[in-house]
């Protein structure tokens, strides 16, 4: 398996595909969540991602300050079904954490998350802000990382 940190231009046809077939896959699918995925982001995102062969395994995308919320963000963090409880979505959350804070230099983080997520992403340093809201009829919270605590 082989890790990937990309921009949009630097995914292969195969990889762009596959990626979108797993966010979709979980997203729109099992979540049974009728939305826009290819939102039109990608194109401003780095993308990163760990592959067994063709198999996206786990991927998430990332943002600098301004080009999705106003800090840095990380979003659509997604596991293929057959690949999950093994932490691999983890390991890519705290990629895109050093990444973020030590190539782009940002200190804070900003995600929406679902809500049953809470607990998990405050394990990994992140912060409820405010209250829960719908996001495609799915609760989610604001979190916010900050690097320098």
């Amino acid at each position: 398996m082989k890790w990937n940190n990309r921009r949009f231009y630097q995914l292969t046809n195969l990889e762009l595909y596959n990626i979108l077939q797993l966010r979709n896959a979980v997203f729109v699918v099992e979540q049974n969540c009728i939305y826009q995925d290819a939102d039109g982001k990608d194109e401003k995102a780095r993308h990163i991602f760990l592959k067994d062969g063709h198999t996206i395994v786990t991927y998430l995308r990332i943002f600098k300050a301004g080009d999705y919320f106003n800090n840095a963000s990380i979003g659509r963090v997604v596991t293929h079904p057959d690949y999950r409880n093994k932490g691999y979505a983890t390991q890519a959350i705290v990629k895109a954490i050093n990444y973020i804070g030590k190539i782009w230099n940002e200190r804070f983080i900003e995600i929406s998350a679902q809500t049953y997520l809470i607990d998990y992403y405050q394990n990994l340093g992140f912060v409820p802000k405010g209250k829960p809201y719908l996001e495609d009829n799915i609760p989610h919270i604001r979190m916010l990382y900050d690097k320098e605590k």
